[in-house]
């Protein structure tokens, strides 16, 4: 069985993974781990505590990833472990999932600067913060859902999209009528 990393960080969006990470556990019956940069609780920003699986040190000795997904939250400052980190698995060409601001960690390691990607932050959003940009602009599409390869981004407010970008990436749902029966539940509510 794969394993399914999820980034997470004080006041990380936990809304926007919710299902595609009970779906890939549930359905797609593949683990789901969290990682941080510490084991110390992390409240999101829905108010809910979530005590990490693993450090990076630990995450960077397992061998049966199968990709990592990013939630959004605020801009944050980089750690070299997360660079690492999403460095090693996208030379591995595994998958690479980020959502909202969470991109922005896929822009400081470089992994979009070859490669078309969407963000909820938007250039105002980087000026008023009196920040470096971490995107390469020039790469930037205005869709709700990117993919390109291994490299799946979502705007934040696309959160059933991306889901669905990572169900059919990981071959969640091999059955199209169950998939297409589900987004309907799901988007005619």
């Amino acid at each position: 069985m794969g394993k399914i990393i999820c980034f997470i960080s004080d006041d990380f969006a936990d809304f926007e993974i919710t299902l595609a990470l009970h779906k890939i556990r549930n359905v797609g019956k593949k683990e789901v781990l969290t990682v941080a940069y510490s084991d110390e609780s992390i409240v999101s920003e829905s108010g809910l505590t979530y005590k990490p699986n693993l450090i990076f040190r630990e995450a960077m000795e397992l061998s049966d990833i199968e990709g990592l997904i990013i939630p959004g939250g605020p801009i944050r400052i980089q750690r070299q472990a997360l660079t690492d980190f999403i460095n090693k698995l996208d030379q591995e060409g595994k998958m690479l999932a980020a959502i909202c601001n969470g991109p922005q960690y896929l822009g400081r390691a470089g992994i979009l600067h070859k490669r078309k990607f969407t963000t909820s932050c938007s250039i105002e959003s980087i000026n008023q913060l009196n920040v470096e940009d971490p995107f390469p602009r020039e790469n930037y599409v205005d869709k709700r859902v990117v993919r390109e390869g291994h490299v799946l981004t979502a705007k934040g407010r696309a959160f059933v999209d991306f889901s669905f970008e990572i169900f059919d990436y990981l071959g969640i749902y091999s059955n199209r009528d169950e998939k297409r029966e589900l987004y309907r539940d799901i988007m005619d509510r």
